[in-house]
């Protein structure tokens, strides 16, 4: 038998970091704090881990209201509503925000929609504990869209959240399928809906689902670790049984039917975000010892030990302080007061051209390092002074941030969600989101790497030696200027230039100079048009009269037909009566025919002066279309008439005709 583990599986991020929260309070307890511990629901969707927390005094409420002053409540990953926040101050109740960065940032993006007053749309399970959280930081008034069916309605019940002007922000559960967005999405393009999306489906979570898709593919049997309860864990299983006819969910080894399994030559193994890994081990080794596993990285024997421990030894990032033990011609050992020393070795050390280390260091000198690792496989901590250096370069990058200062790094490399960029010696994060001030998709930030870019500072973590920077602050700032400076010099009655960018049933939309302005189809030409792609293109570069202007909503109203003559204004040098012209029917109507001269001006052929007959139906002798000669009979510029003949062109034609041959 051979057991295939999928790339991505077990804890994400967030969970780890709920988890690591709530075990820092309880240790607080355990050392005398002792004030009632609480979560707000299940910290995570696993009835082993609620268990043991439990059995550490954690307990757990349903709704904040069941807290009481002095209490500590923990918010899990998947958040709480603004009012929770607002209630816990109000009764004096201490909290612990473990809400996943991921979510937390929906929440930014919906309170700032809100405040602004733009439509705001989540996609997502409504029942769902993060998507309820969400609509709570926009006052409940979110359209929750779990499928293409509610994104239909959404469009014929709610008509003004698209108008002309408006875009209202999408945002995702961050554990939503990656297919159910883009059915929901497809509708909106196919109705020409305008939007602003924010794709915050989790990097974990797609990573997980693609790893979950493709070992699904290549095996007999799926076995999906995961609560019954927990989202992504059931999403797992849909996509596995998507893939896979032979795909179970489990919740640990107790539910596994091992003589089932043991059918079965190859057997694929993933797990849901809130899964430990010592679950997942432990399933694993009940089915065979023959384990394919390339995303072991943390083995975990006794989960709730492994992380007590890991408590009380310094996390990678921070700095640390103790003395000189023993100095080798490699290393440095450093006693740093925990159950391990710390190791400094000498490529993480700044020495000159000919120095050892045992010329800067001696035993009992008092060293100050970063923690770059906790575990150097030989039970030491790694050390680096080198890291230190670096923080001269986070105190800029903190500076820039409180100041909004604009600063300049190189974007070096592609990573899941982002780029890397360079600022000095400090490696930031810029989030695929913020790498411009349009959409970005996995397949075009390669078309970044290697350039030098504007950014602004969103976050600095000096702890942890991260940061993170937005390209399209800078952007969309530039933009605000440009747009500011485009209004000041507009006129109504200018005539300006301007590039046709997008078509609409009723228009164009025409950039002219940073700012669109809309090109109405009525005054596109002095002729009717059924749609503008008649006479434009995207791209095409024209000048167009500004008609009338409102920067407080923002709305252009432009001309392109108001550049030329108004036809009738040039008619009196243009024909005279009894002249010969050529033209085009352009409508039947019972009584006759119109027929375009030019663009805007057209003339009748009365049904009498259609042929030297008598003529019963207009149709039976002209159809739309036809280019037809006819003879002005007479022109009317104050009712803006013009009457022809074709009969009268015919028989001029034969009097010369007549007279030719006489």
């Amino acid at each position: 038998m051979e057991i295939i583990r999928a790339d991505r599986s077990g804890f994400c991020f967030g969970v780890q970091r709920a988890i690591d929260l709530t075990m820092e309070q309880i240790e607080k307890n355990e050392k005398g704090e002792k004030r009632p511990l609480y979560t707000c629901g299940p910290l995570i969707h696993n009835r082993s881990v609620t268990g043991a927390l439990e059995e550490k005094g954690v307990g757990m409420i349903q709704n904040i209201e069941e807290a009481s002053a002095g209490d500590v409540v923990i918010i899990r990953s998947h958040g709480e509503p603004e009012s929770f926040y607002r209630t816990a101050e109000e009764k004096g109740v201490a909290l612990v925000d473990s809400t996943c960065v991921f979510v937390t940032k929906i929440h930014d993006i919906v309170h700032k929609a809100h405040a602004e007053e733009k439509g705001i749309i989540i996609v997502g399970n409504p029942e769902h504990q993060e998507v309820i959280a969400t609509n709570g930081w926009c006052d409940y008034r979110g359209h929750i869209l779990q499928n293409r069916e509610d994104a239909e309605a959404l469009t014929r019940n709610h008509p003004e959240l698209f108008q002309a002007g408006r875009k209202p922000v999408i945002v995702c559960q961050t554990t939503f399928k990656v297919e159910i967005l883009e059915e929901i999405l497809g509708v909106f393009t196919d109705k020409n809906c305008e939007y602003e999306l924010y794709n915050t489906i989790c990097s974990a979570t797609r990573e997980r689902q693609d790893a979950c898709r493709d070992l699904a593919q290549k095996v007999e049997l799926m076995v999906v670790i995961g609560d019954r309860h927990s989202s992504n864990s059931r999403k797992l299983f849909e996509i596995a049984k998507e893939n896979c006819k032979n795909s179970i969910l489990i919740q640990d080894i107790s539910d596994l039917q091992l003589k089932q399994a043991a059918k079965y030559n190859k057997i694929g193994v993933t797990a849901g975000a809130s899964t430990p890994e010592w679950i997942i081990k432990e399933v694993i080794a009940s089915m065979s010892e023959n384990v394919t596993n390339t995303t072991e990285k943390n083995p975990m024997l006794d989960f709730m030990d492994d992380i007590e421990n890991s408590l009380r030894l310094p996390r990678p990032g921070d700095v640390v302080e103790g003395k000189v033990h023993q100095v080798t011609e490699d290393e440095v050992i450093v006693n740093i007061g925990c159950k391990k020393d710390g190791i400094l070795k000498k490529a993480e050390v700044s020495l000159e051209e000919g120095q050892s280390l045992k010329d800067v260091f001696q035993e009992g000198d008092t060293v100050q390092a970063k923690v770059m690792k906790t575990d150097d496989n030989d039970g030491g901590i790694l050390l680096s002074k080198k890291k230190l250096e670096i923080n001269e370069n986070y105190k800029e990058l903190n500076e820039a941030m409180e100041n909004k200062e604009t600063l300049s790094v190189k974007l070096s490399k592609k990573v899941n969600g982002g780029v890397i960029a360079v600022y000095k010696e400090v490696t930031g994060f810029v989030p695929m989101s913020q790498l411009a001030d349009t959409f970005v998709t996995e397949e075009n930030v390669d078309d970044f790497i290697g350039q030098t870019v504007d950014i602004k500072v969103l976050r600095v973590d000096n702890k942890r030696n991260r940061a993170v920077f937005s390209r399209k602050a800078v952007l969309v700032e530039e933009k605000h200027k440009q747009v500011a400076e485009v209004w000041a010099n507009l006129n109504v009655g200018d005539i300006v230039e301007g590039k046709v960018m997008r078509f609409t049933d009723y228009g164009a939309f025409v950039d002219i100079g940073g700012v669109d302005g809309l090109l109405h189809i009525s005054e596109i030409s002095w002729g009717k048009l059924k749609n503008p792609q008649e006479v434009l293109n995207i791209g095409d570069i024209i000048n167009v009269k500004i008609l009338s202007l409102n920067e407080e909503k923002g709305k252009i109203s432009l001309g392109l037909k108001q550049t030329t003559p108004e036809p009738w204004s040039q008619v009196g040098t243009k024909y005279q009566i009894g002249g010969i012209i050529t033209g085009k029917v352009v409508q039947i109507k019972e009584y006759g025919a119109f027929v375009e001269l030019e663009a805007g001006l057209d003339g009748l052929v009365h049904i009498s002066e259609i042929a030297n007959k008598r003529v019963e139906n207009v149709s039976d002798e002209l159809s739309l279309g036809q280019e037809i000669t006819a003879k002005i009979m007479d022109i009317d510029s104050d009712r803006k008439r013009i009457s022809l003949s074709i009969k009268a062109a015919l028989n001029n034609d034969e009097a010369e005709e007549a007279q030719d041959e006489e």
